[in-house]
């Protein structure tokens, strides 16, 4: 359980939210950071967006941090063998427009289709049907070809959404708030606006005059951006980003939903595109989340997988700042003035024995490789390490395999080869040969020996 930050931390955290507030003269911004699974910290600066109400239990729309839930449900198909990723999305909606495209592929937003619907800007208007939503697209041009390039398209996760539903047999919204609102706890997120919530703002550029925004139902587009939701709701959110539940979606989902499947080359490596997931450069290395607008709000949910921190973001206005800088530097503050501490070291408890007479030193030709044992249950995992202690790739006993978890060799089996009197020869994986000396003479080298 996280404890509360210290009061040093928490003014400087608010001090984030009175810059931007006053900078980017929104009526107010709520956020909250998490740490080790619960919030640690929340605060809000600006005129209370429900008087009398705990900010962090006001709802706000999140616009398209959604999609992150629209794709756990998509996850869970997935995990269950019920749906194939990287099949055409025919399979399940038959012959509609666009239906040569995969899910994974509208997931990564790699699918070349619109970014956004045919007709008035969905955002702000009262929403169609998905039967209507077809007709509009029936022949409607894709951008790019499937798979090409990165090309966000809200339309996408109008067609993932029906992809739940048809499969569940339950409209989209049913399938979120019993698959993932009820087993996560959050009871403030909803469809429609419920209990205290915040009016969605735009700020005149000239007179600095607030005009409301409409909160539309979306509709066949409520899985790209429909939802409304807590700041206390949404680090609840961002924990199971961070560990996974059991009755959501395992965190080795969220793993593979954390891979990088598509980005812009404009982003220069910054940012690119998972299963659902924005990732981002930042933190520990890359922050997982996403980033939401709809007019009249803004929105952010990014976490720090490592160091199990995570940022949240909301405010009652459609332009002024981003949402996502704002989250990126409170994970910045909170790591600056009390670092996250990394899980306890915990020495190996058994050794697996497909490891028997692995871990040492070990010869990649002439260049020496040191496997051995994280430690914890089980011994943890294989990390070979090479000159310097760089970490060069890393191996788990999967079923009595050695399988490879990181680096180049991932998903690779190594393979153990072993002499007739069952003493180890070399090591094998992908045509490296490994060997307890350079070039051992009495193993197969791959080209010959040098100078033999």
């Amino acid at each position: 359980m996280s404890s509360p930050v210290g009061d040093t931390t928490a003014h400087r955290l608010l001090g984030h939210l009175a810059r931007v507030q006053t900078a980017g003269r929104l009526p107010s911004v709520t956020a909250g950071v998490v740490r080790d699974g619960a919030l640690a910290w929340s605060g809000t600066y600006g005129t209370p967006a429900v008087p009398g109400h705990d900010p962090a239990d006001v709802q706000h729309r999140i616009g398209s941090i959604t999609k992150t839930l629209t794709a756990v449900l998509v996850l869970q198909l997935a995990d269950e063998g019920r749906l194939d990723l990287d099949a055409p999305i025919r399979a399940v909606l038959g012959e509609v427009p666009y239906a040569d495209r995969s899910a994974r592929q509208l997931l990564a937003h790699a699918s070349g289709i619109t970014a956004e619907p045919a007709g008035e800007w969905w955002e702000r208007s009262a929403g169609v049907s998905f039967e209507e939503l077809l007709a509009r697209h029936a022949a409607a041009p894709a951008v790019t070809s499937p798979g090409s390039r990165f090309h966000y398209s809200n339309l996408g996760y109008a067609l993932l959404g029906e992809v739940v539903a048809r499969l569940r047999g339950r409209p989209w919204a049913d399938c979120v708030a019993e698959r993932v609102l009820a087993p996560l706890g959050m009871t403030r997120t909803s469809y429609l606006p419920t209990g205290p919530a915040a009016q969605g703002w735009s700020v005149d550029p000239y007179t600095r005059e607030l005009v409301p925004e409409p909160a539309t139902d979306t509709r066949a587009m409520a899985p790209a951006g429909q939802l409304w939701s807590t700041v206390a709701d949404l680090a609840t959110y961002a924990a199971f980003l961070v560990e996974g539940h059991p009755g959501v979606l395992d965190a080795s989902w969220l793993e593979v939903a954390a891979v990088p499947q598509a980005g812009s080359a404009g982003d220069a490596l910054a940012a690119a595109q998972g299963l659902g997931l924005q990732l981002l450069r930042g933190g520990s290395g890359t922050l997982v989340g996403h980033g939401g607008s709809m007019p009249g709000f803004l929105a952010a949910c990014f976490t720090d997988r490592p160091r199990r921190t995570a940022a949240v973001v909301l405010a009652p206005a459609t332009t002024g700042f981003s949402p996502t800088d704002l989250a990126r530097a409170l994970l910045e503050e909170l790591e600056a003035c009390e670092p996250a501490l990394p899980r306890p070291w915990r020495p190996t408890d058994v050794v697996p024995a497909a490891l028997d007479g692995v871990l040492g030193t070990w010869h990649w030709g002439n260049t020496p490789l040191v496997l051995a044992l994280t430690g914890g249950p089980g011994g943890g995992e294989v990390v070979a390490t090479g000159p310097g202690g760089a970490e060069k790739w890393r191996f788990a006993v999967v079923d009595g395999r050695i399988v490879g978890t990181g680096g180049y060799h991932h998903g690779e089996e190594l393979h153990v080869v072993r002499r007739a009197d069952g003493s180890i020869s070399h090591l094998e994986v992908a045509t490296f040969v490994l060997t307890r000396t350079p070039y051992d003479p009495d193993a197969p080298a791959p080209g010959g020996h040098p100078g033999r």
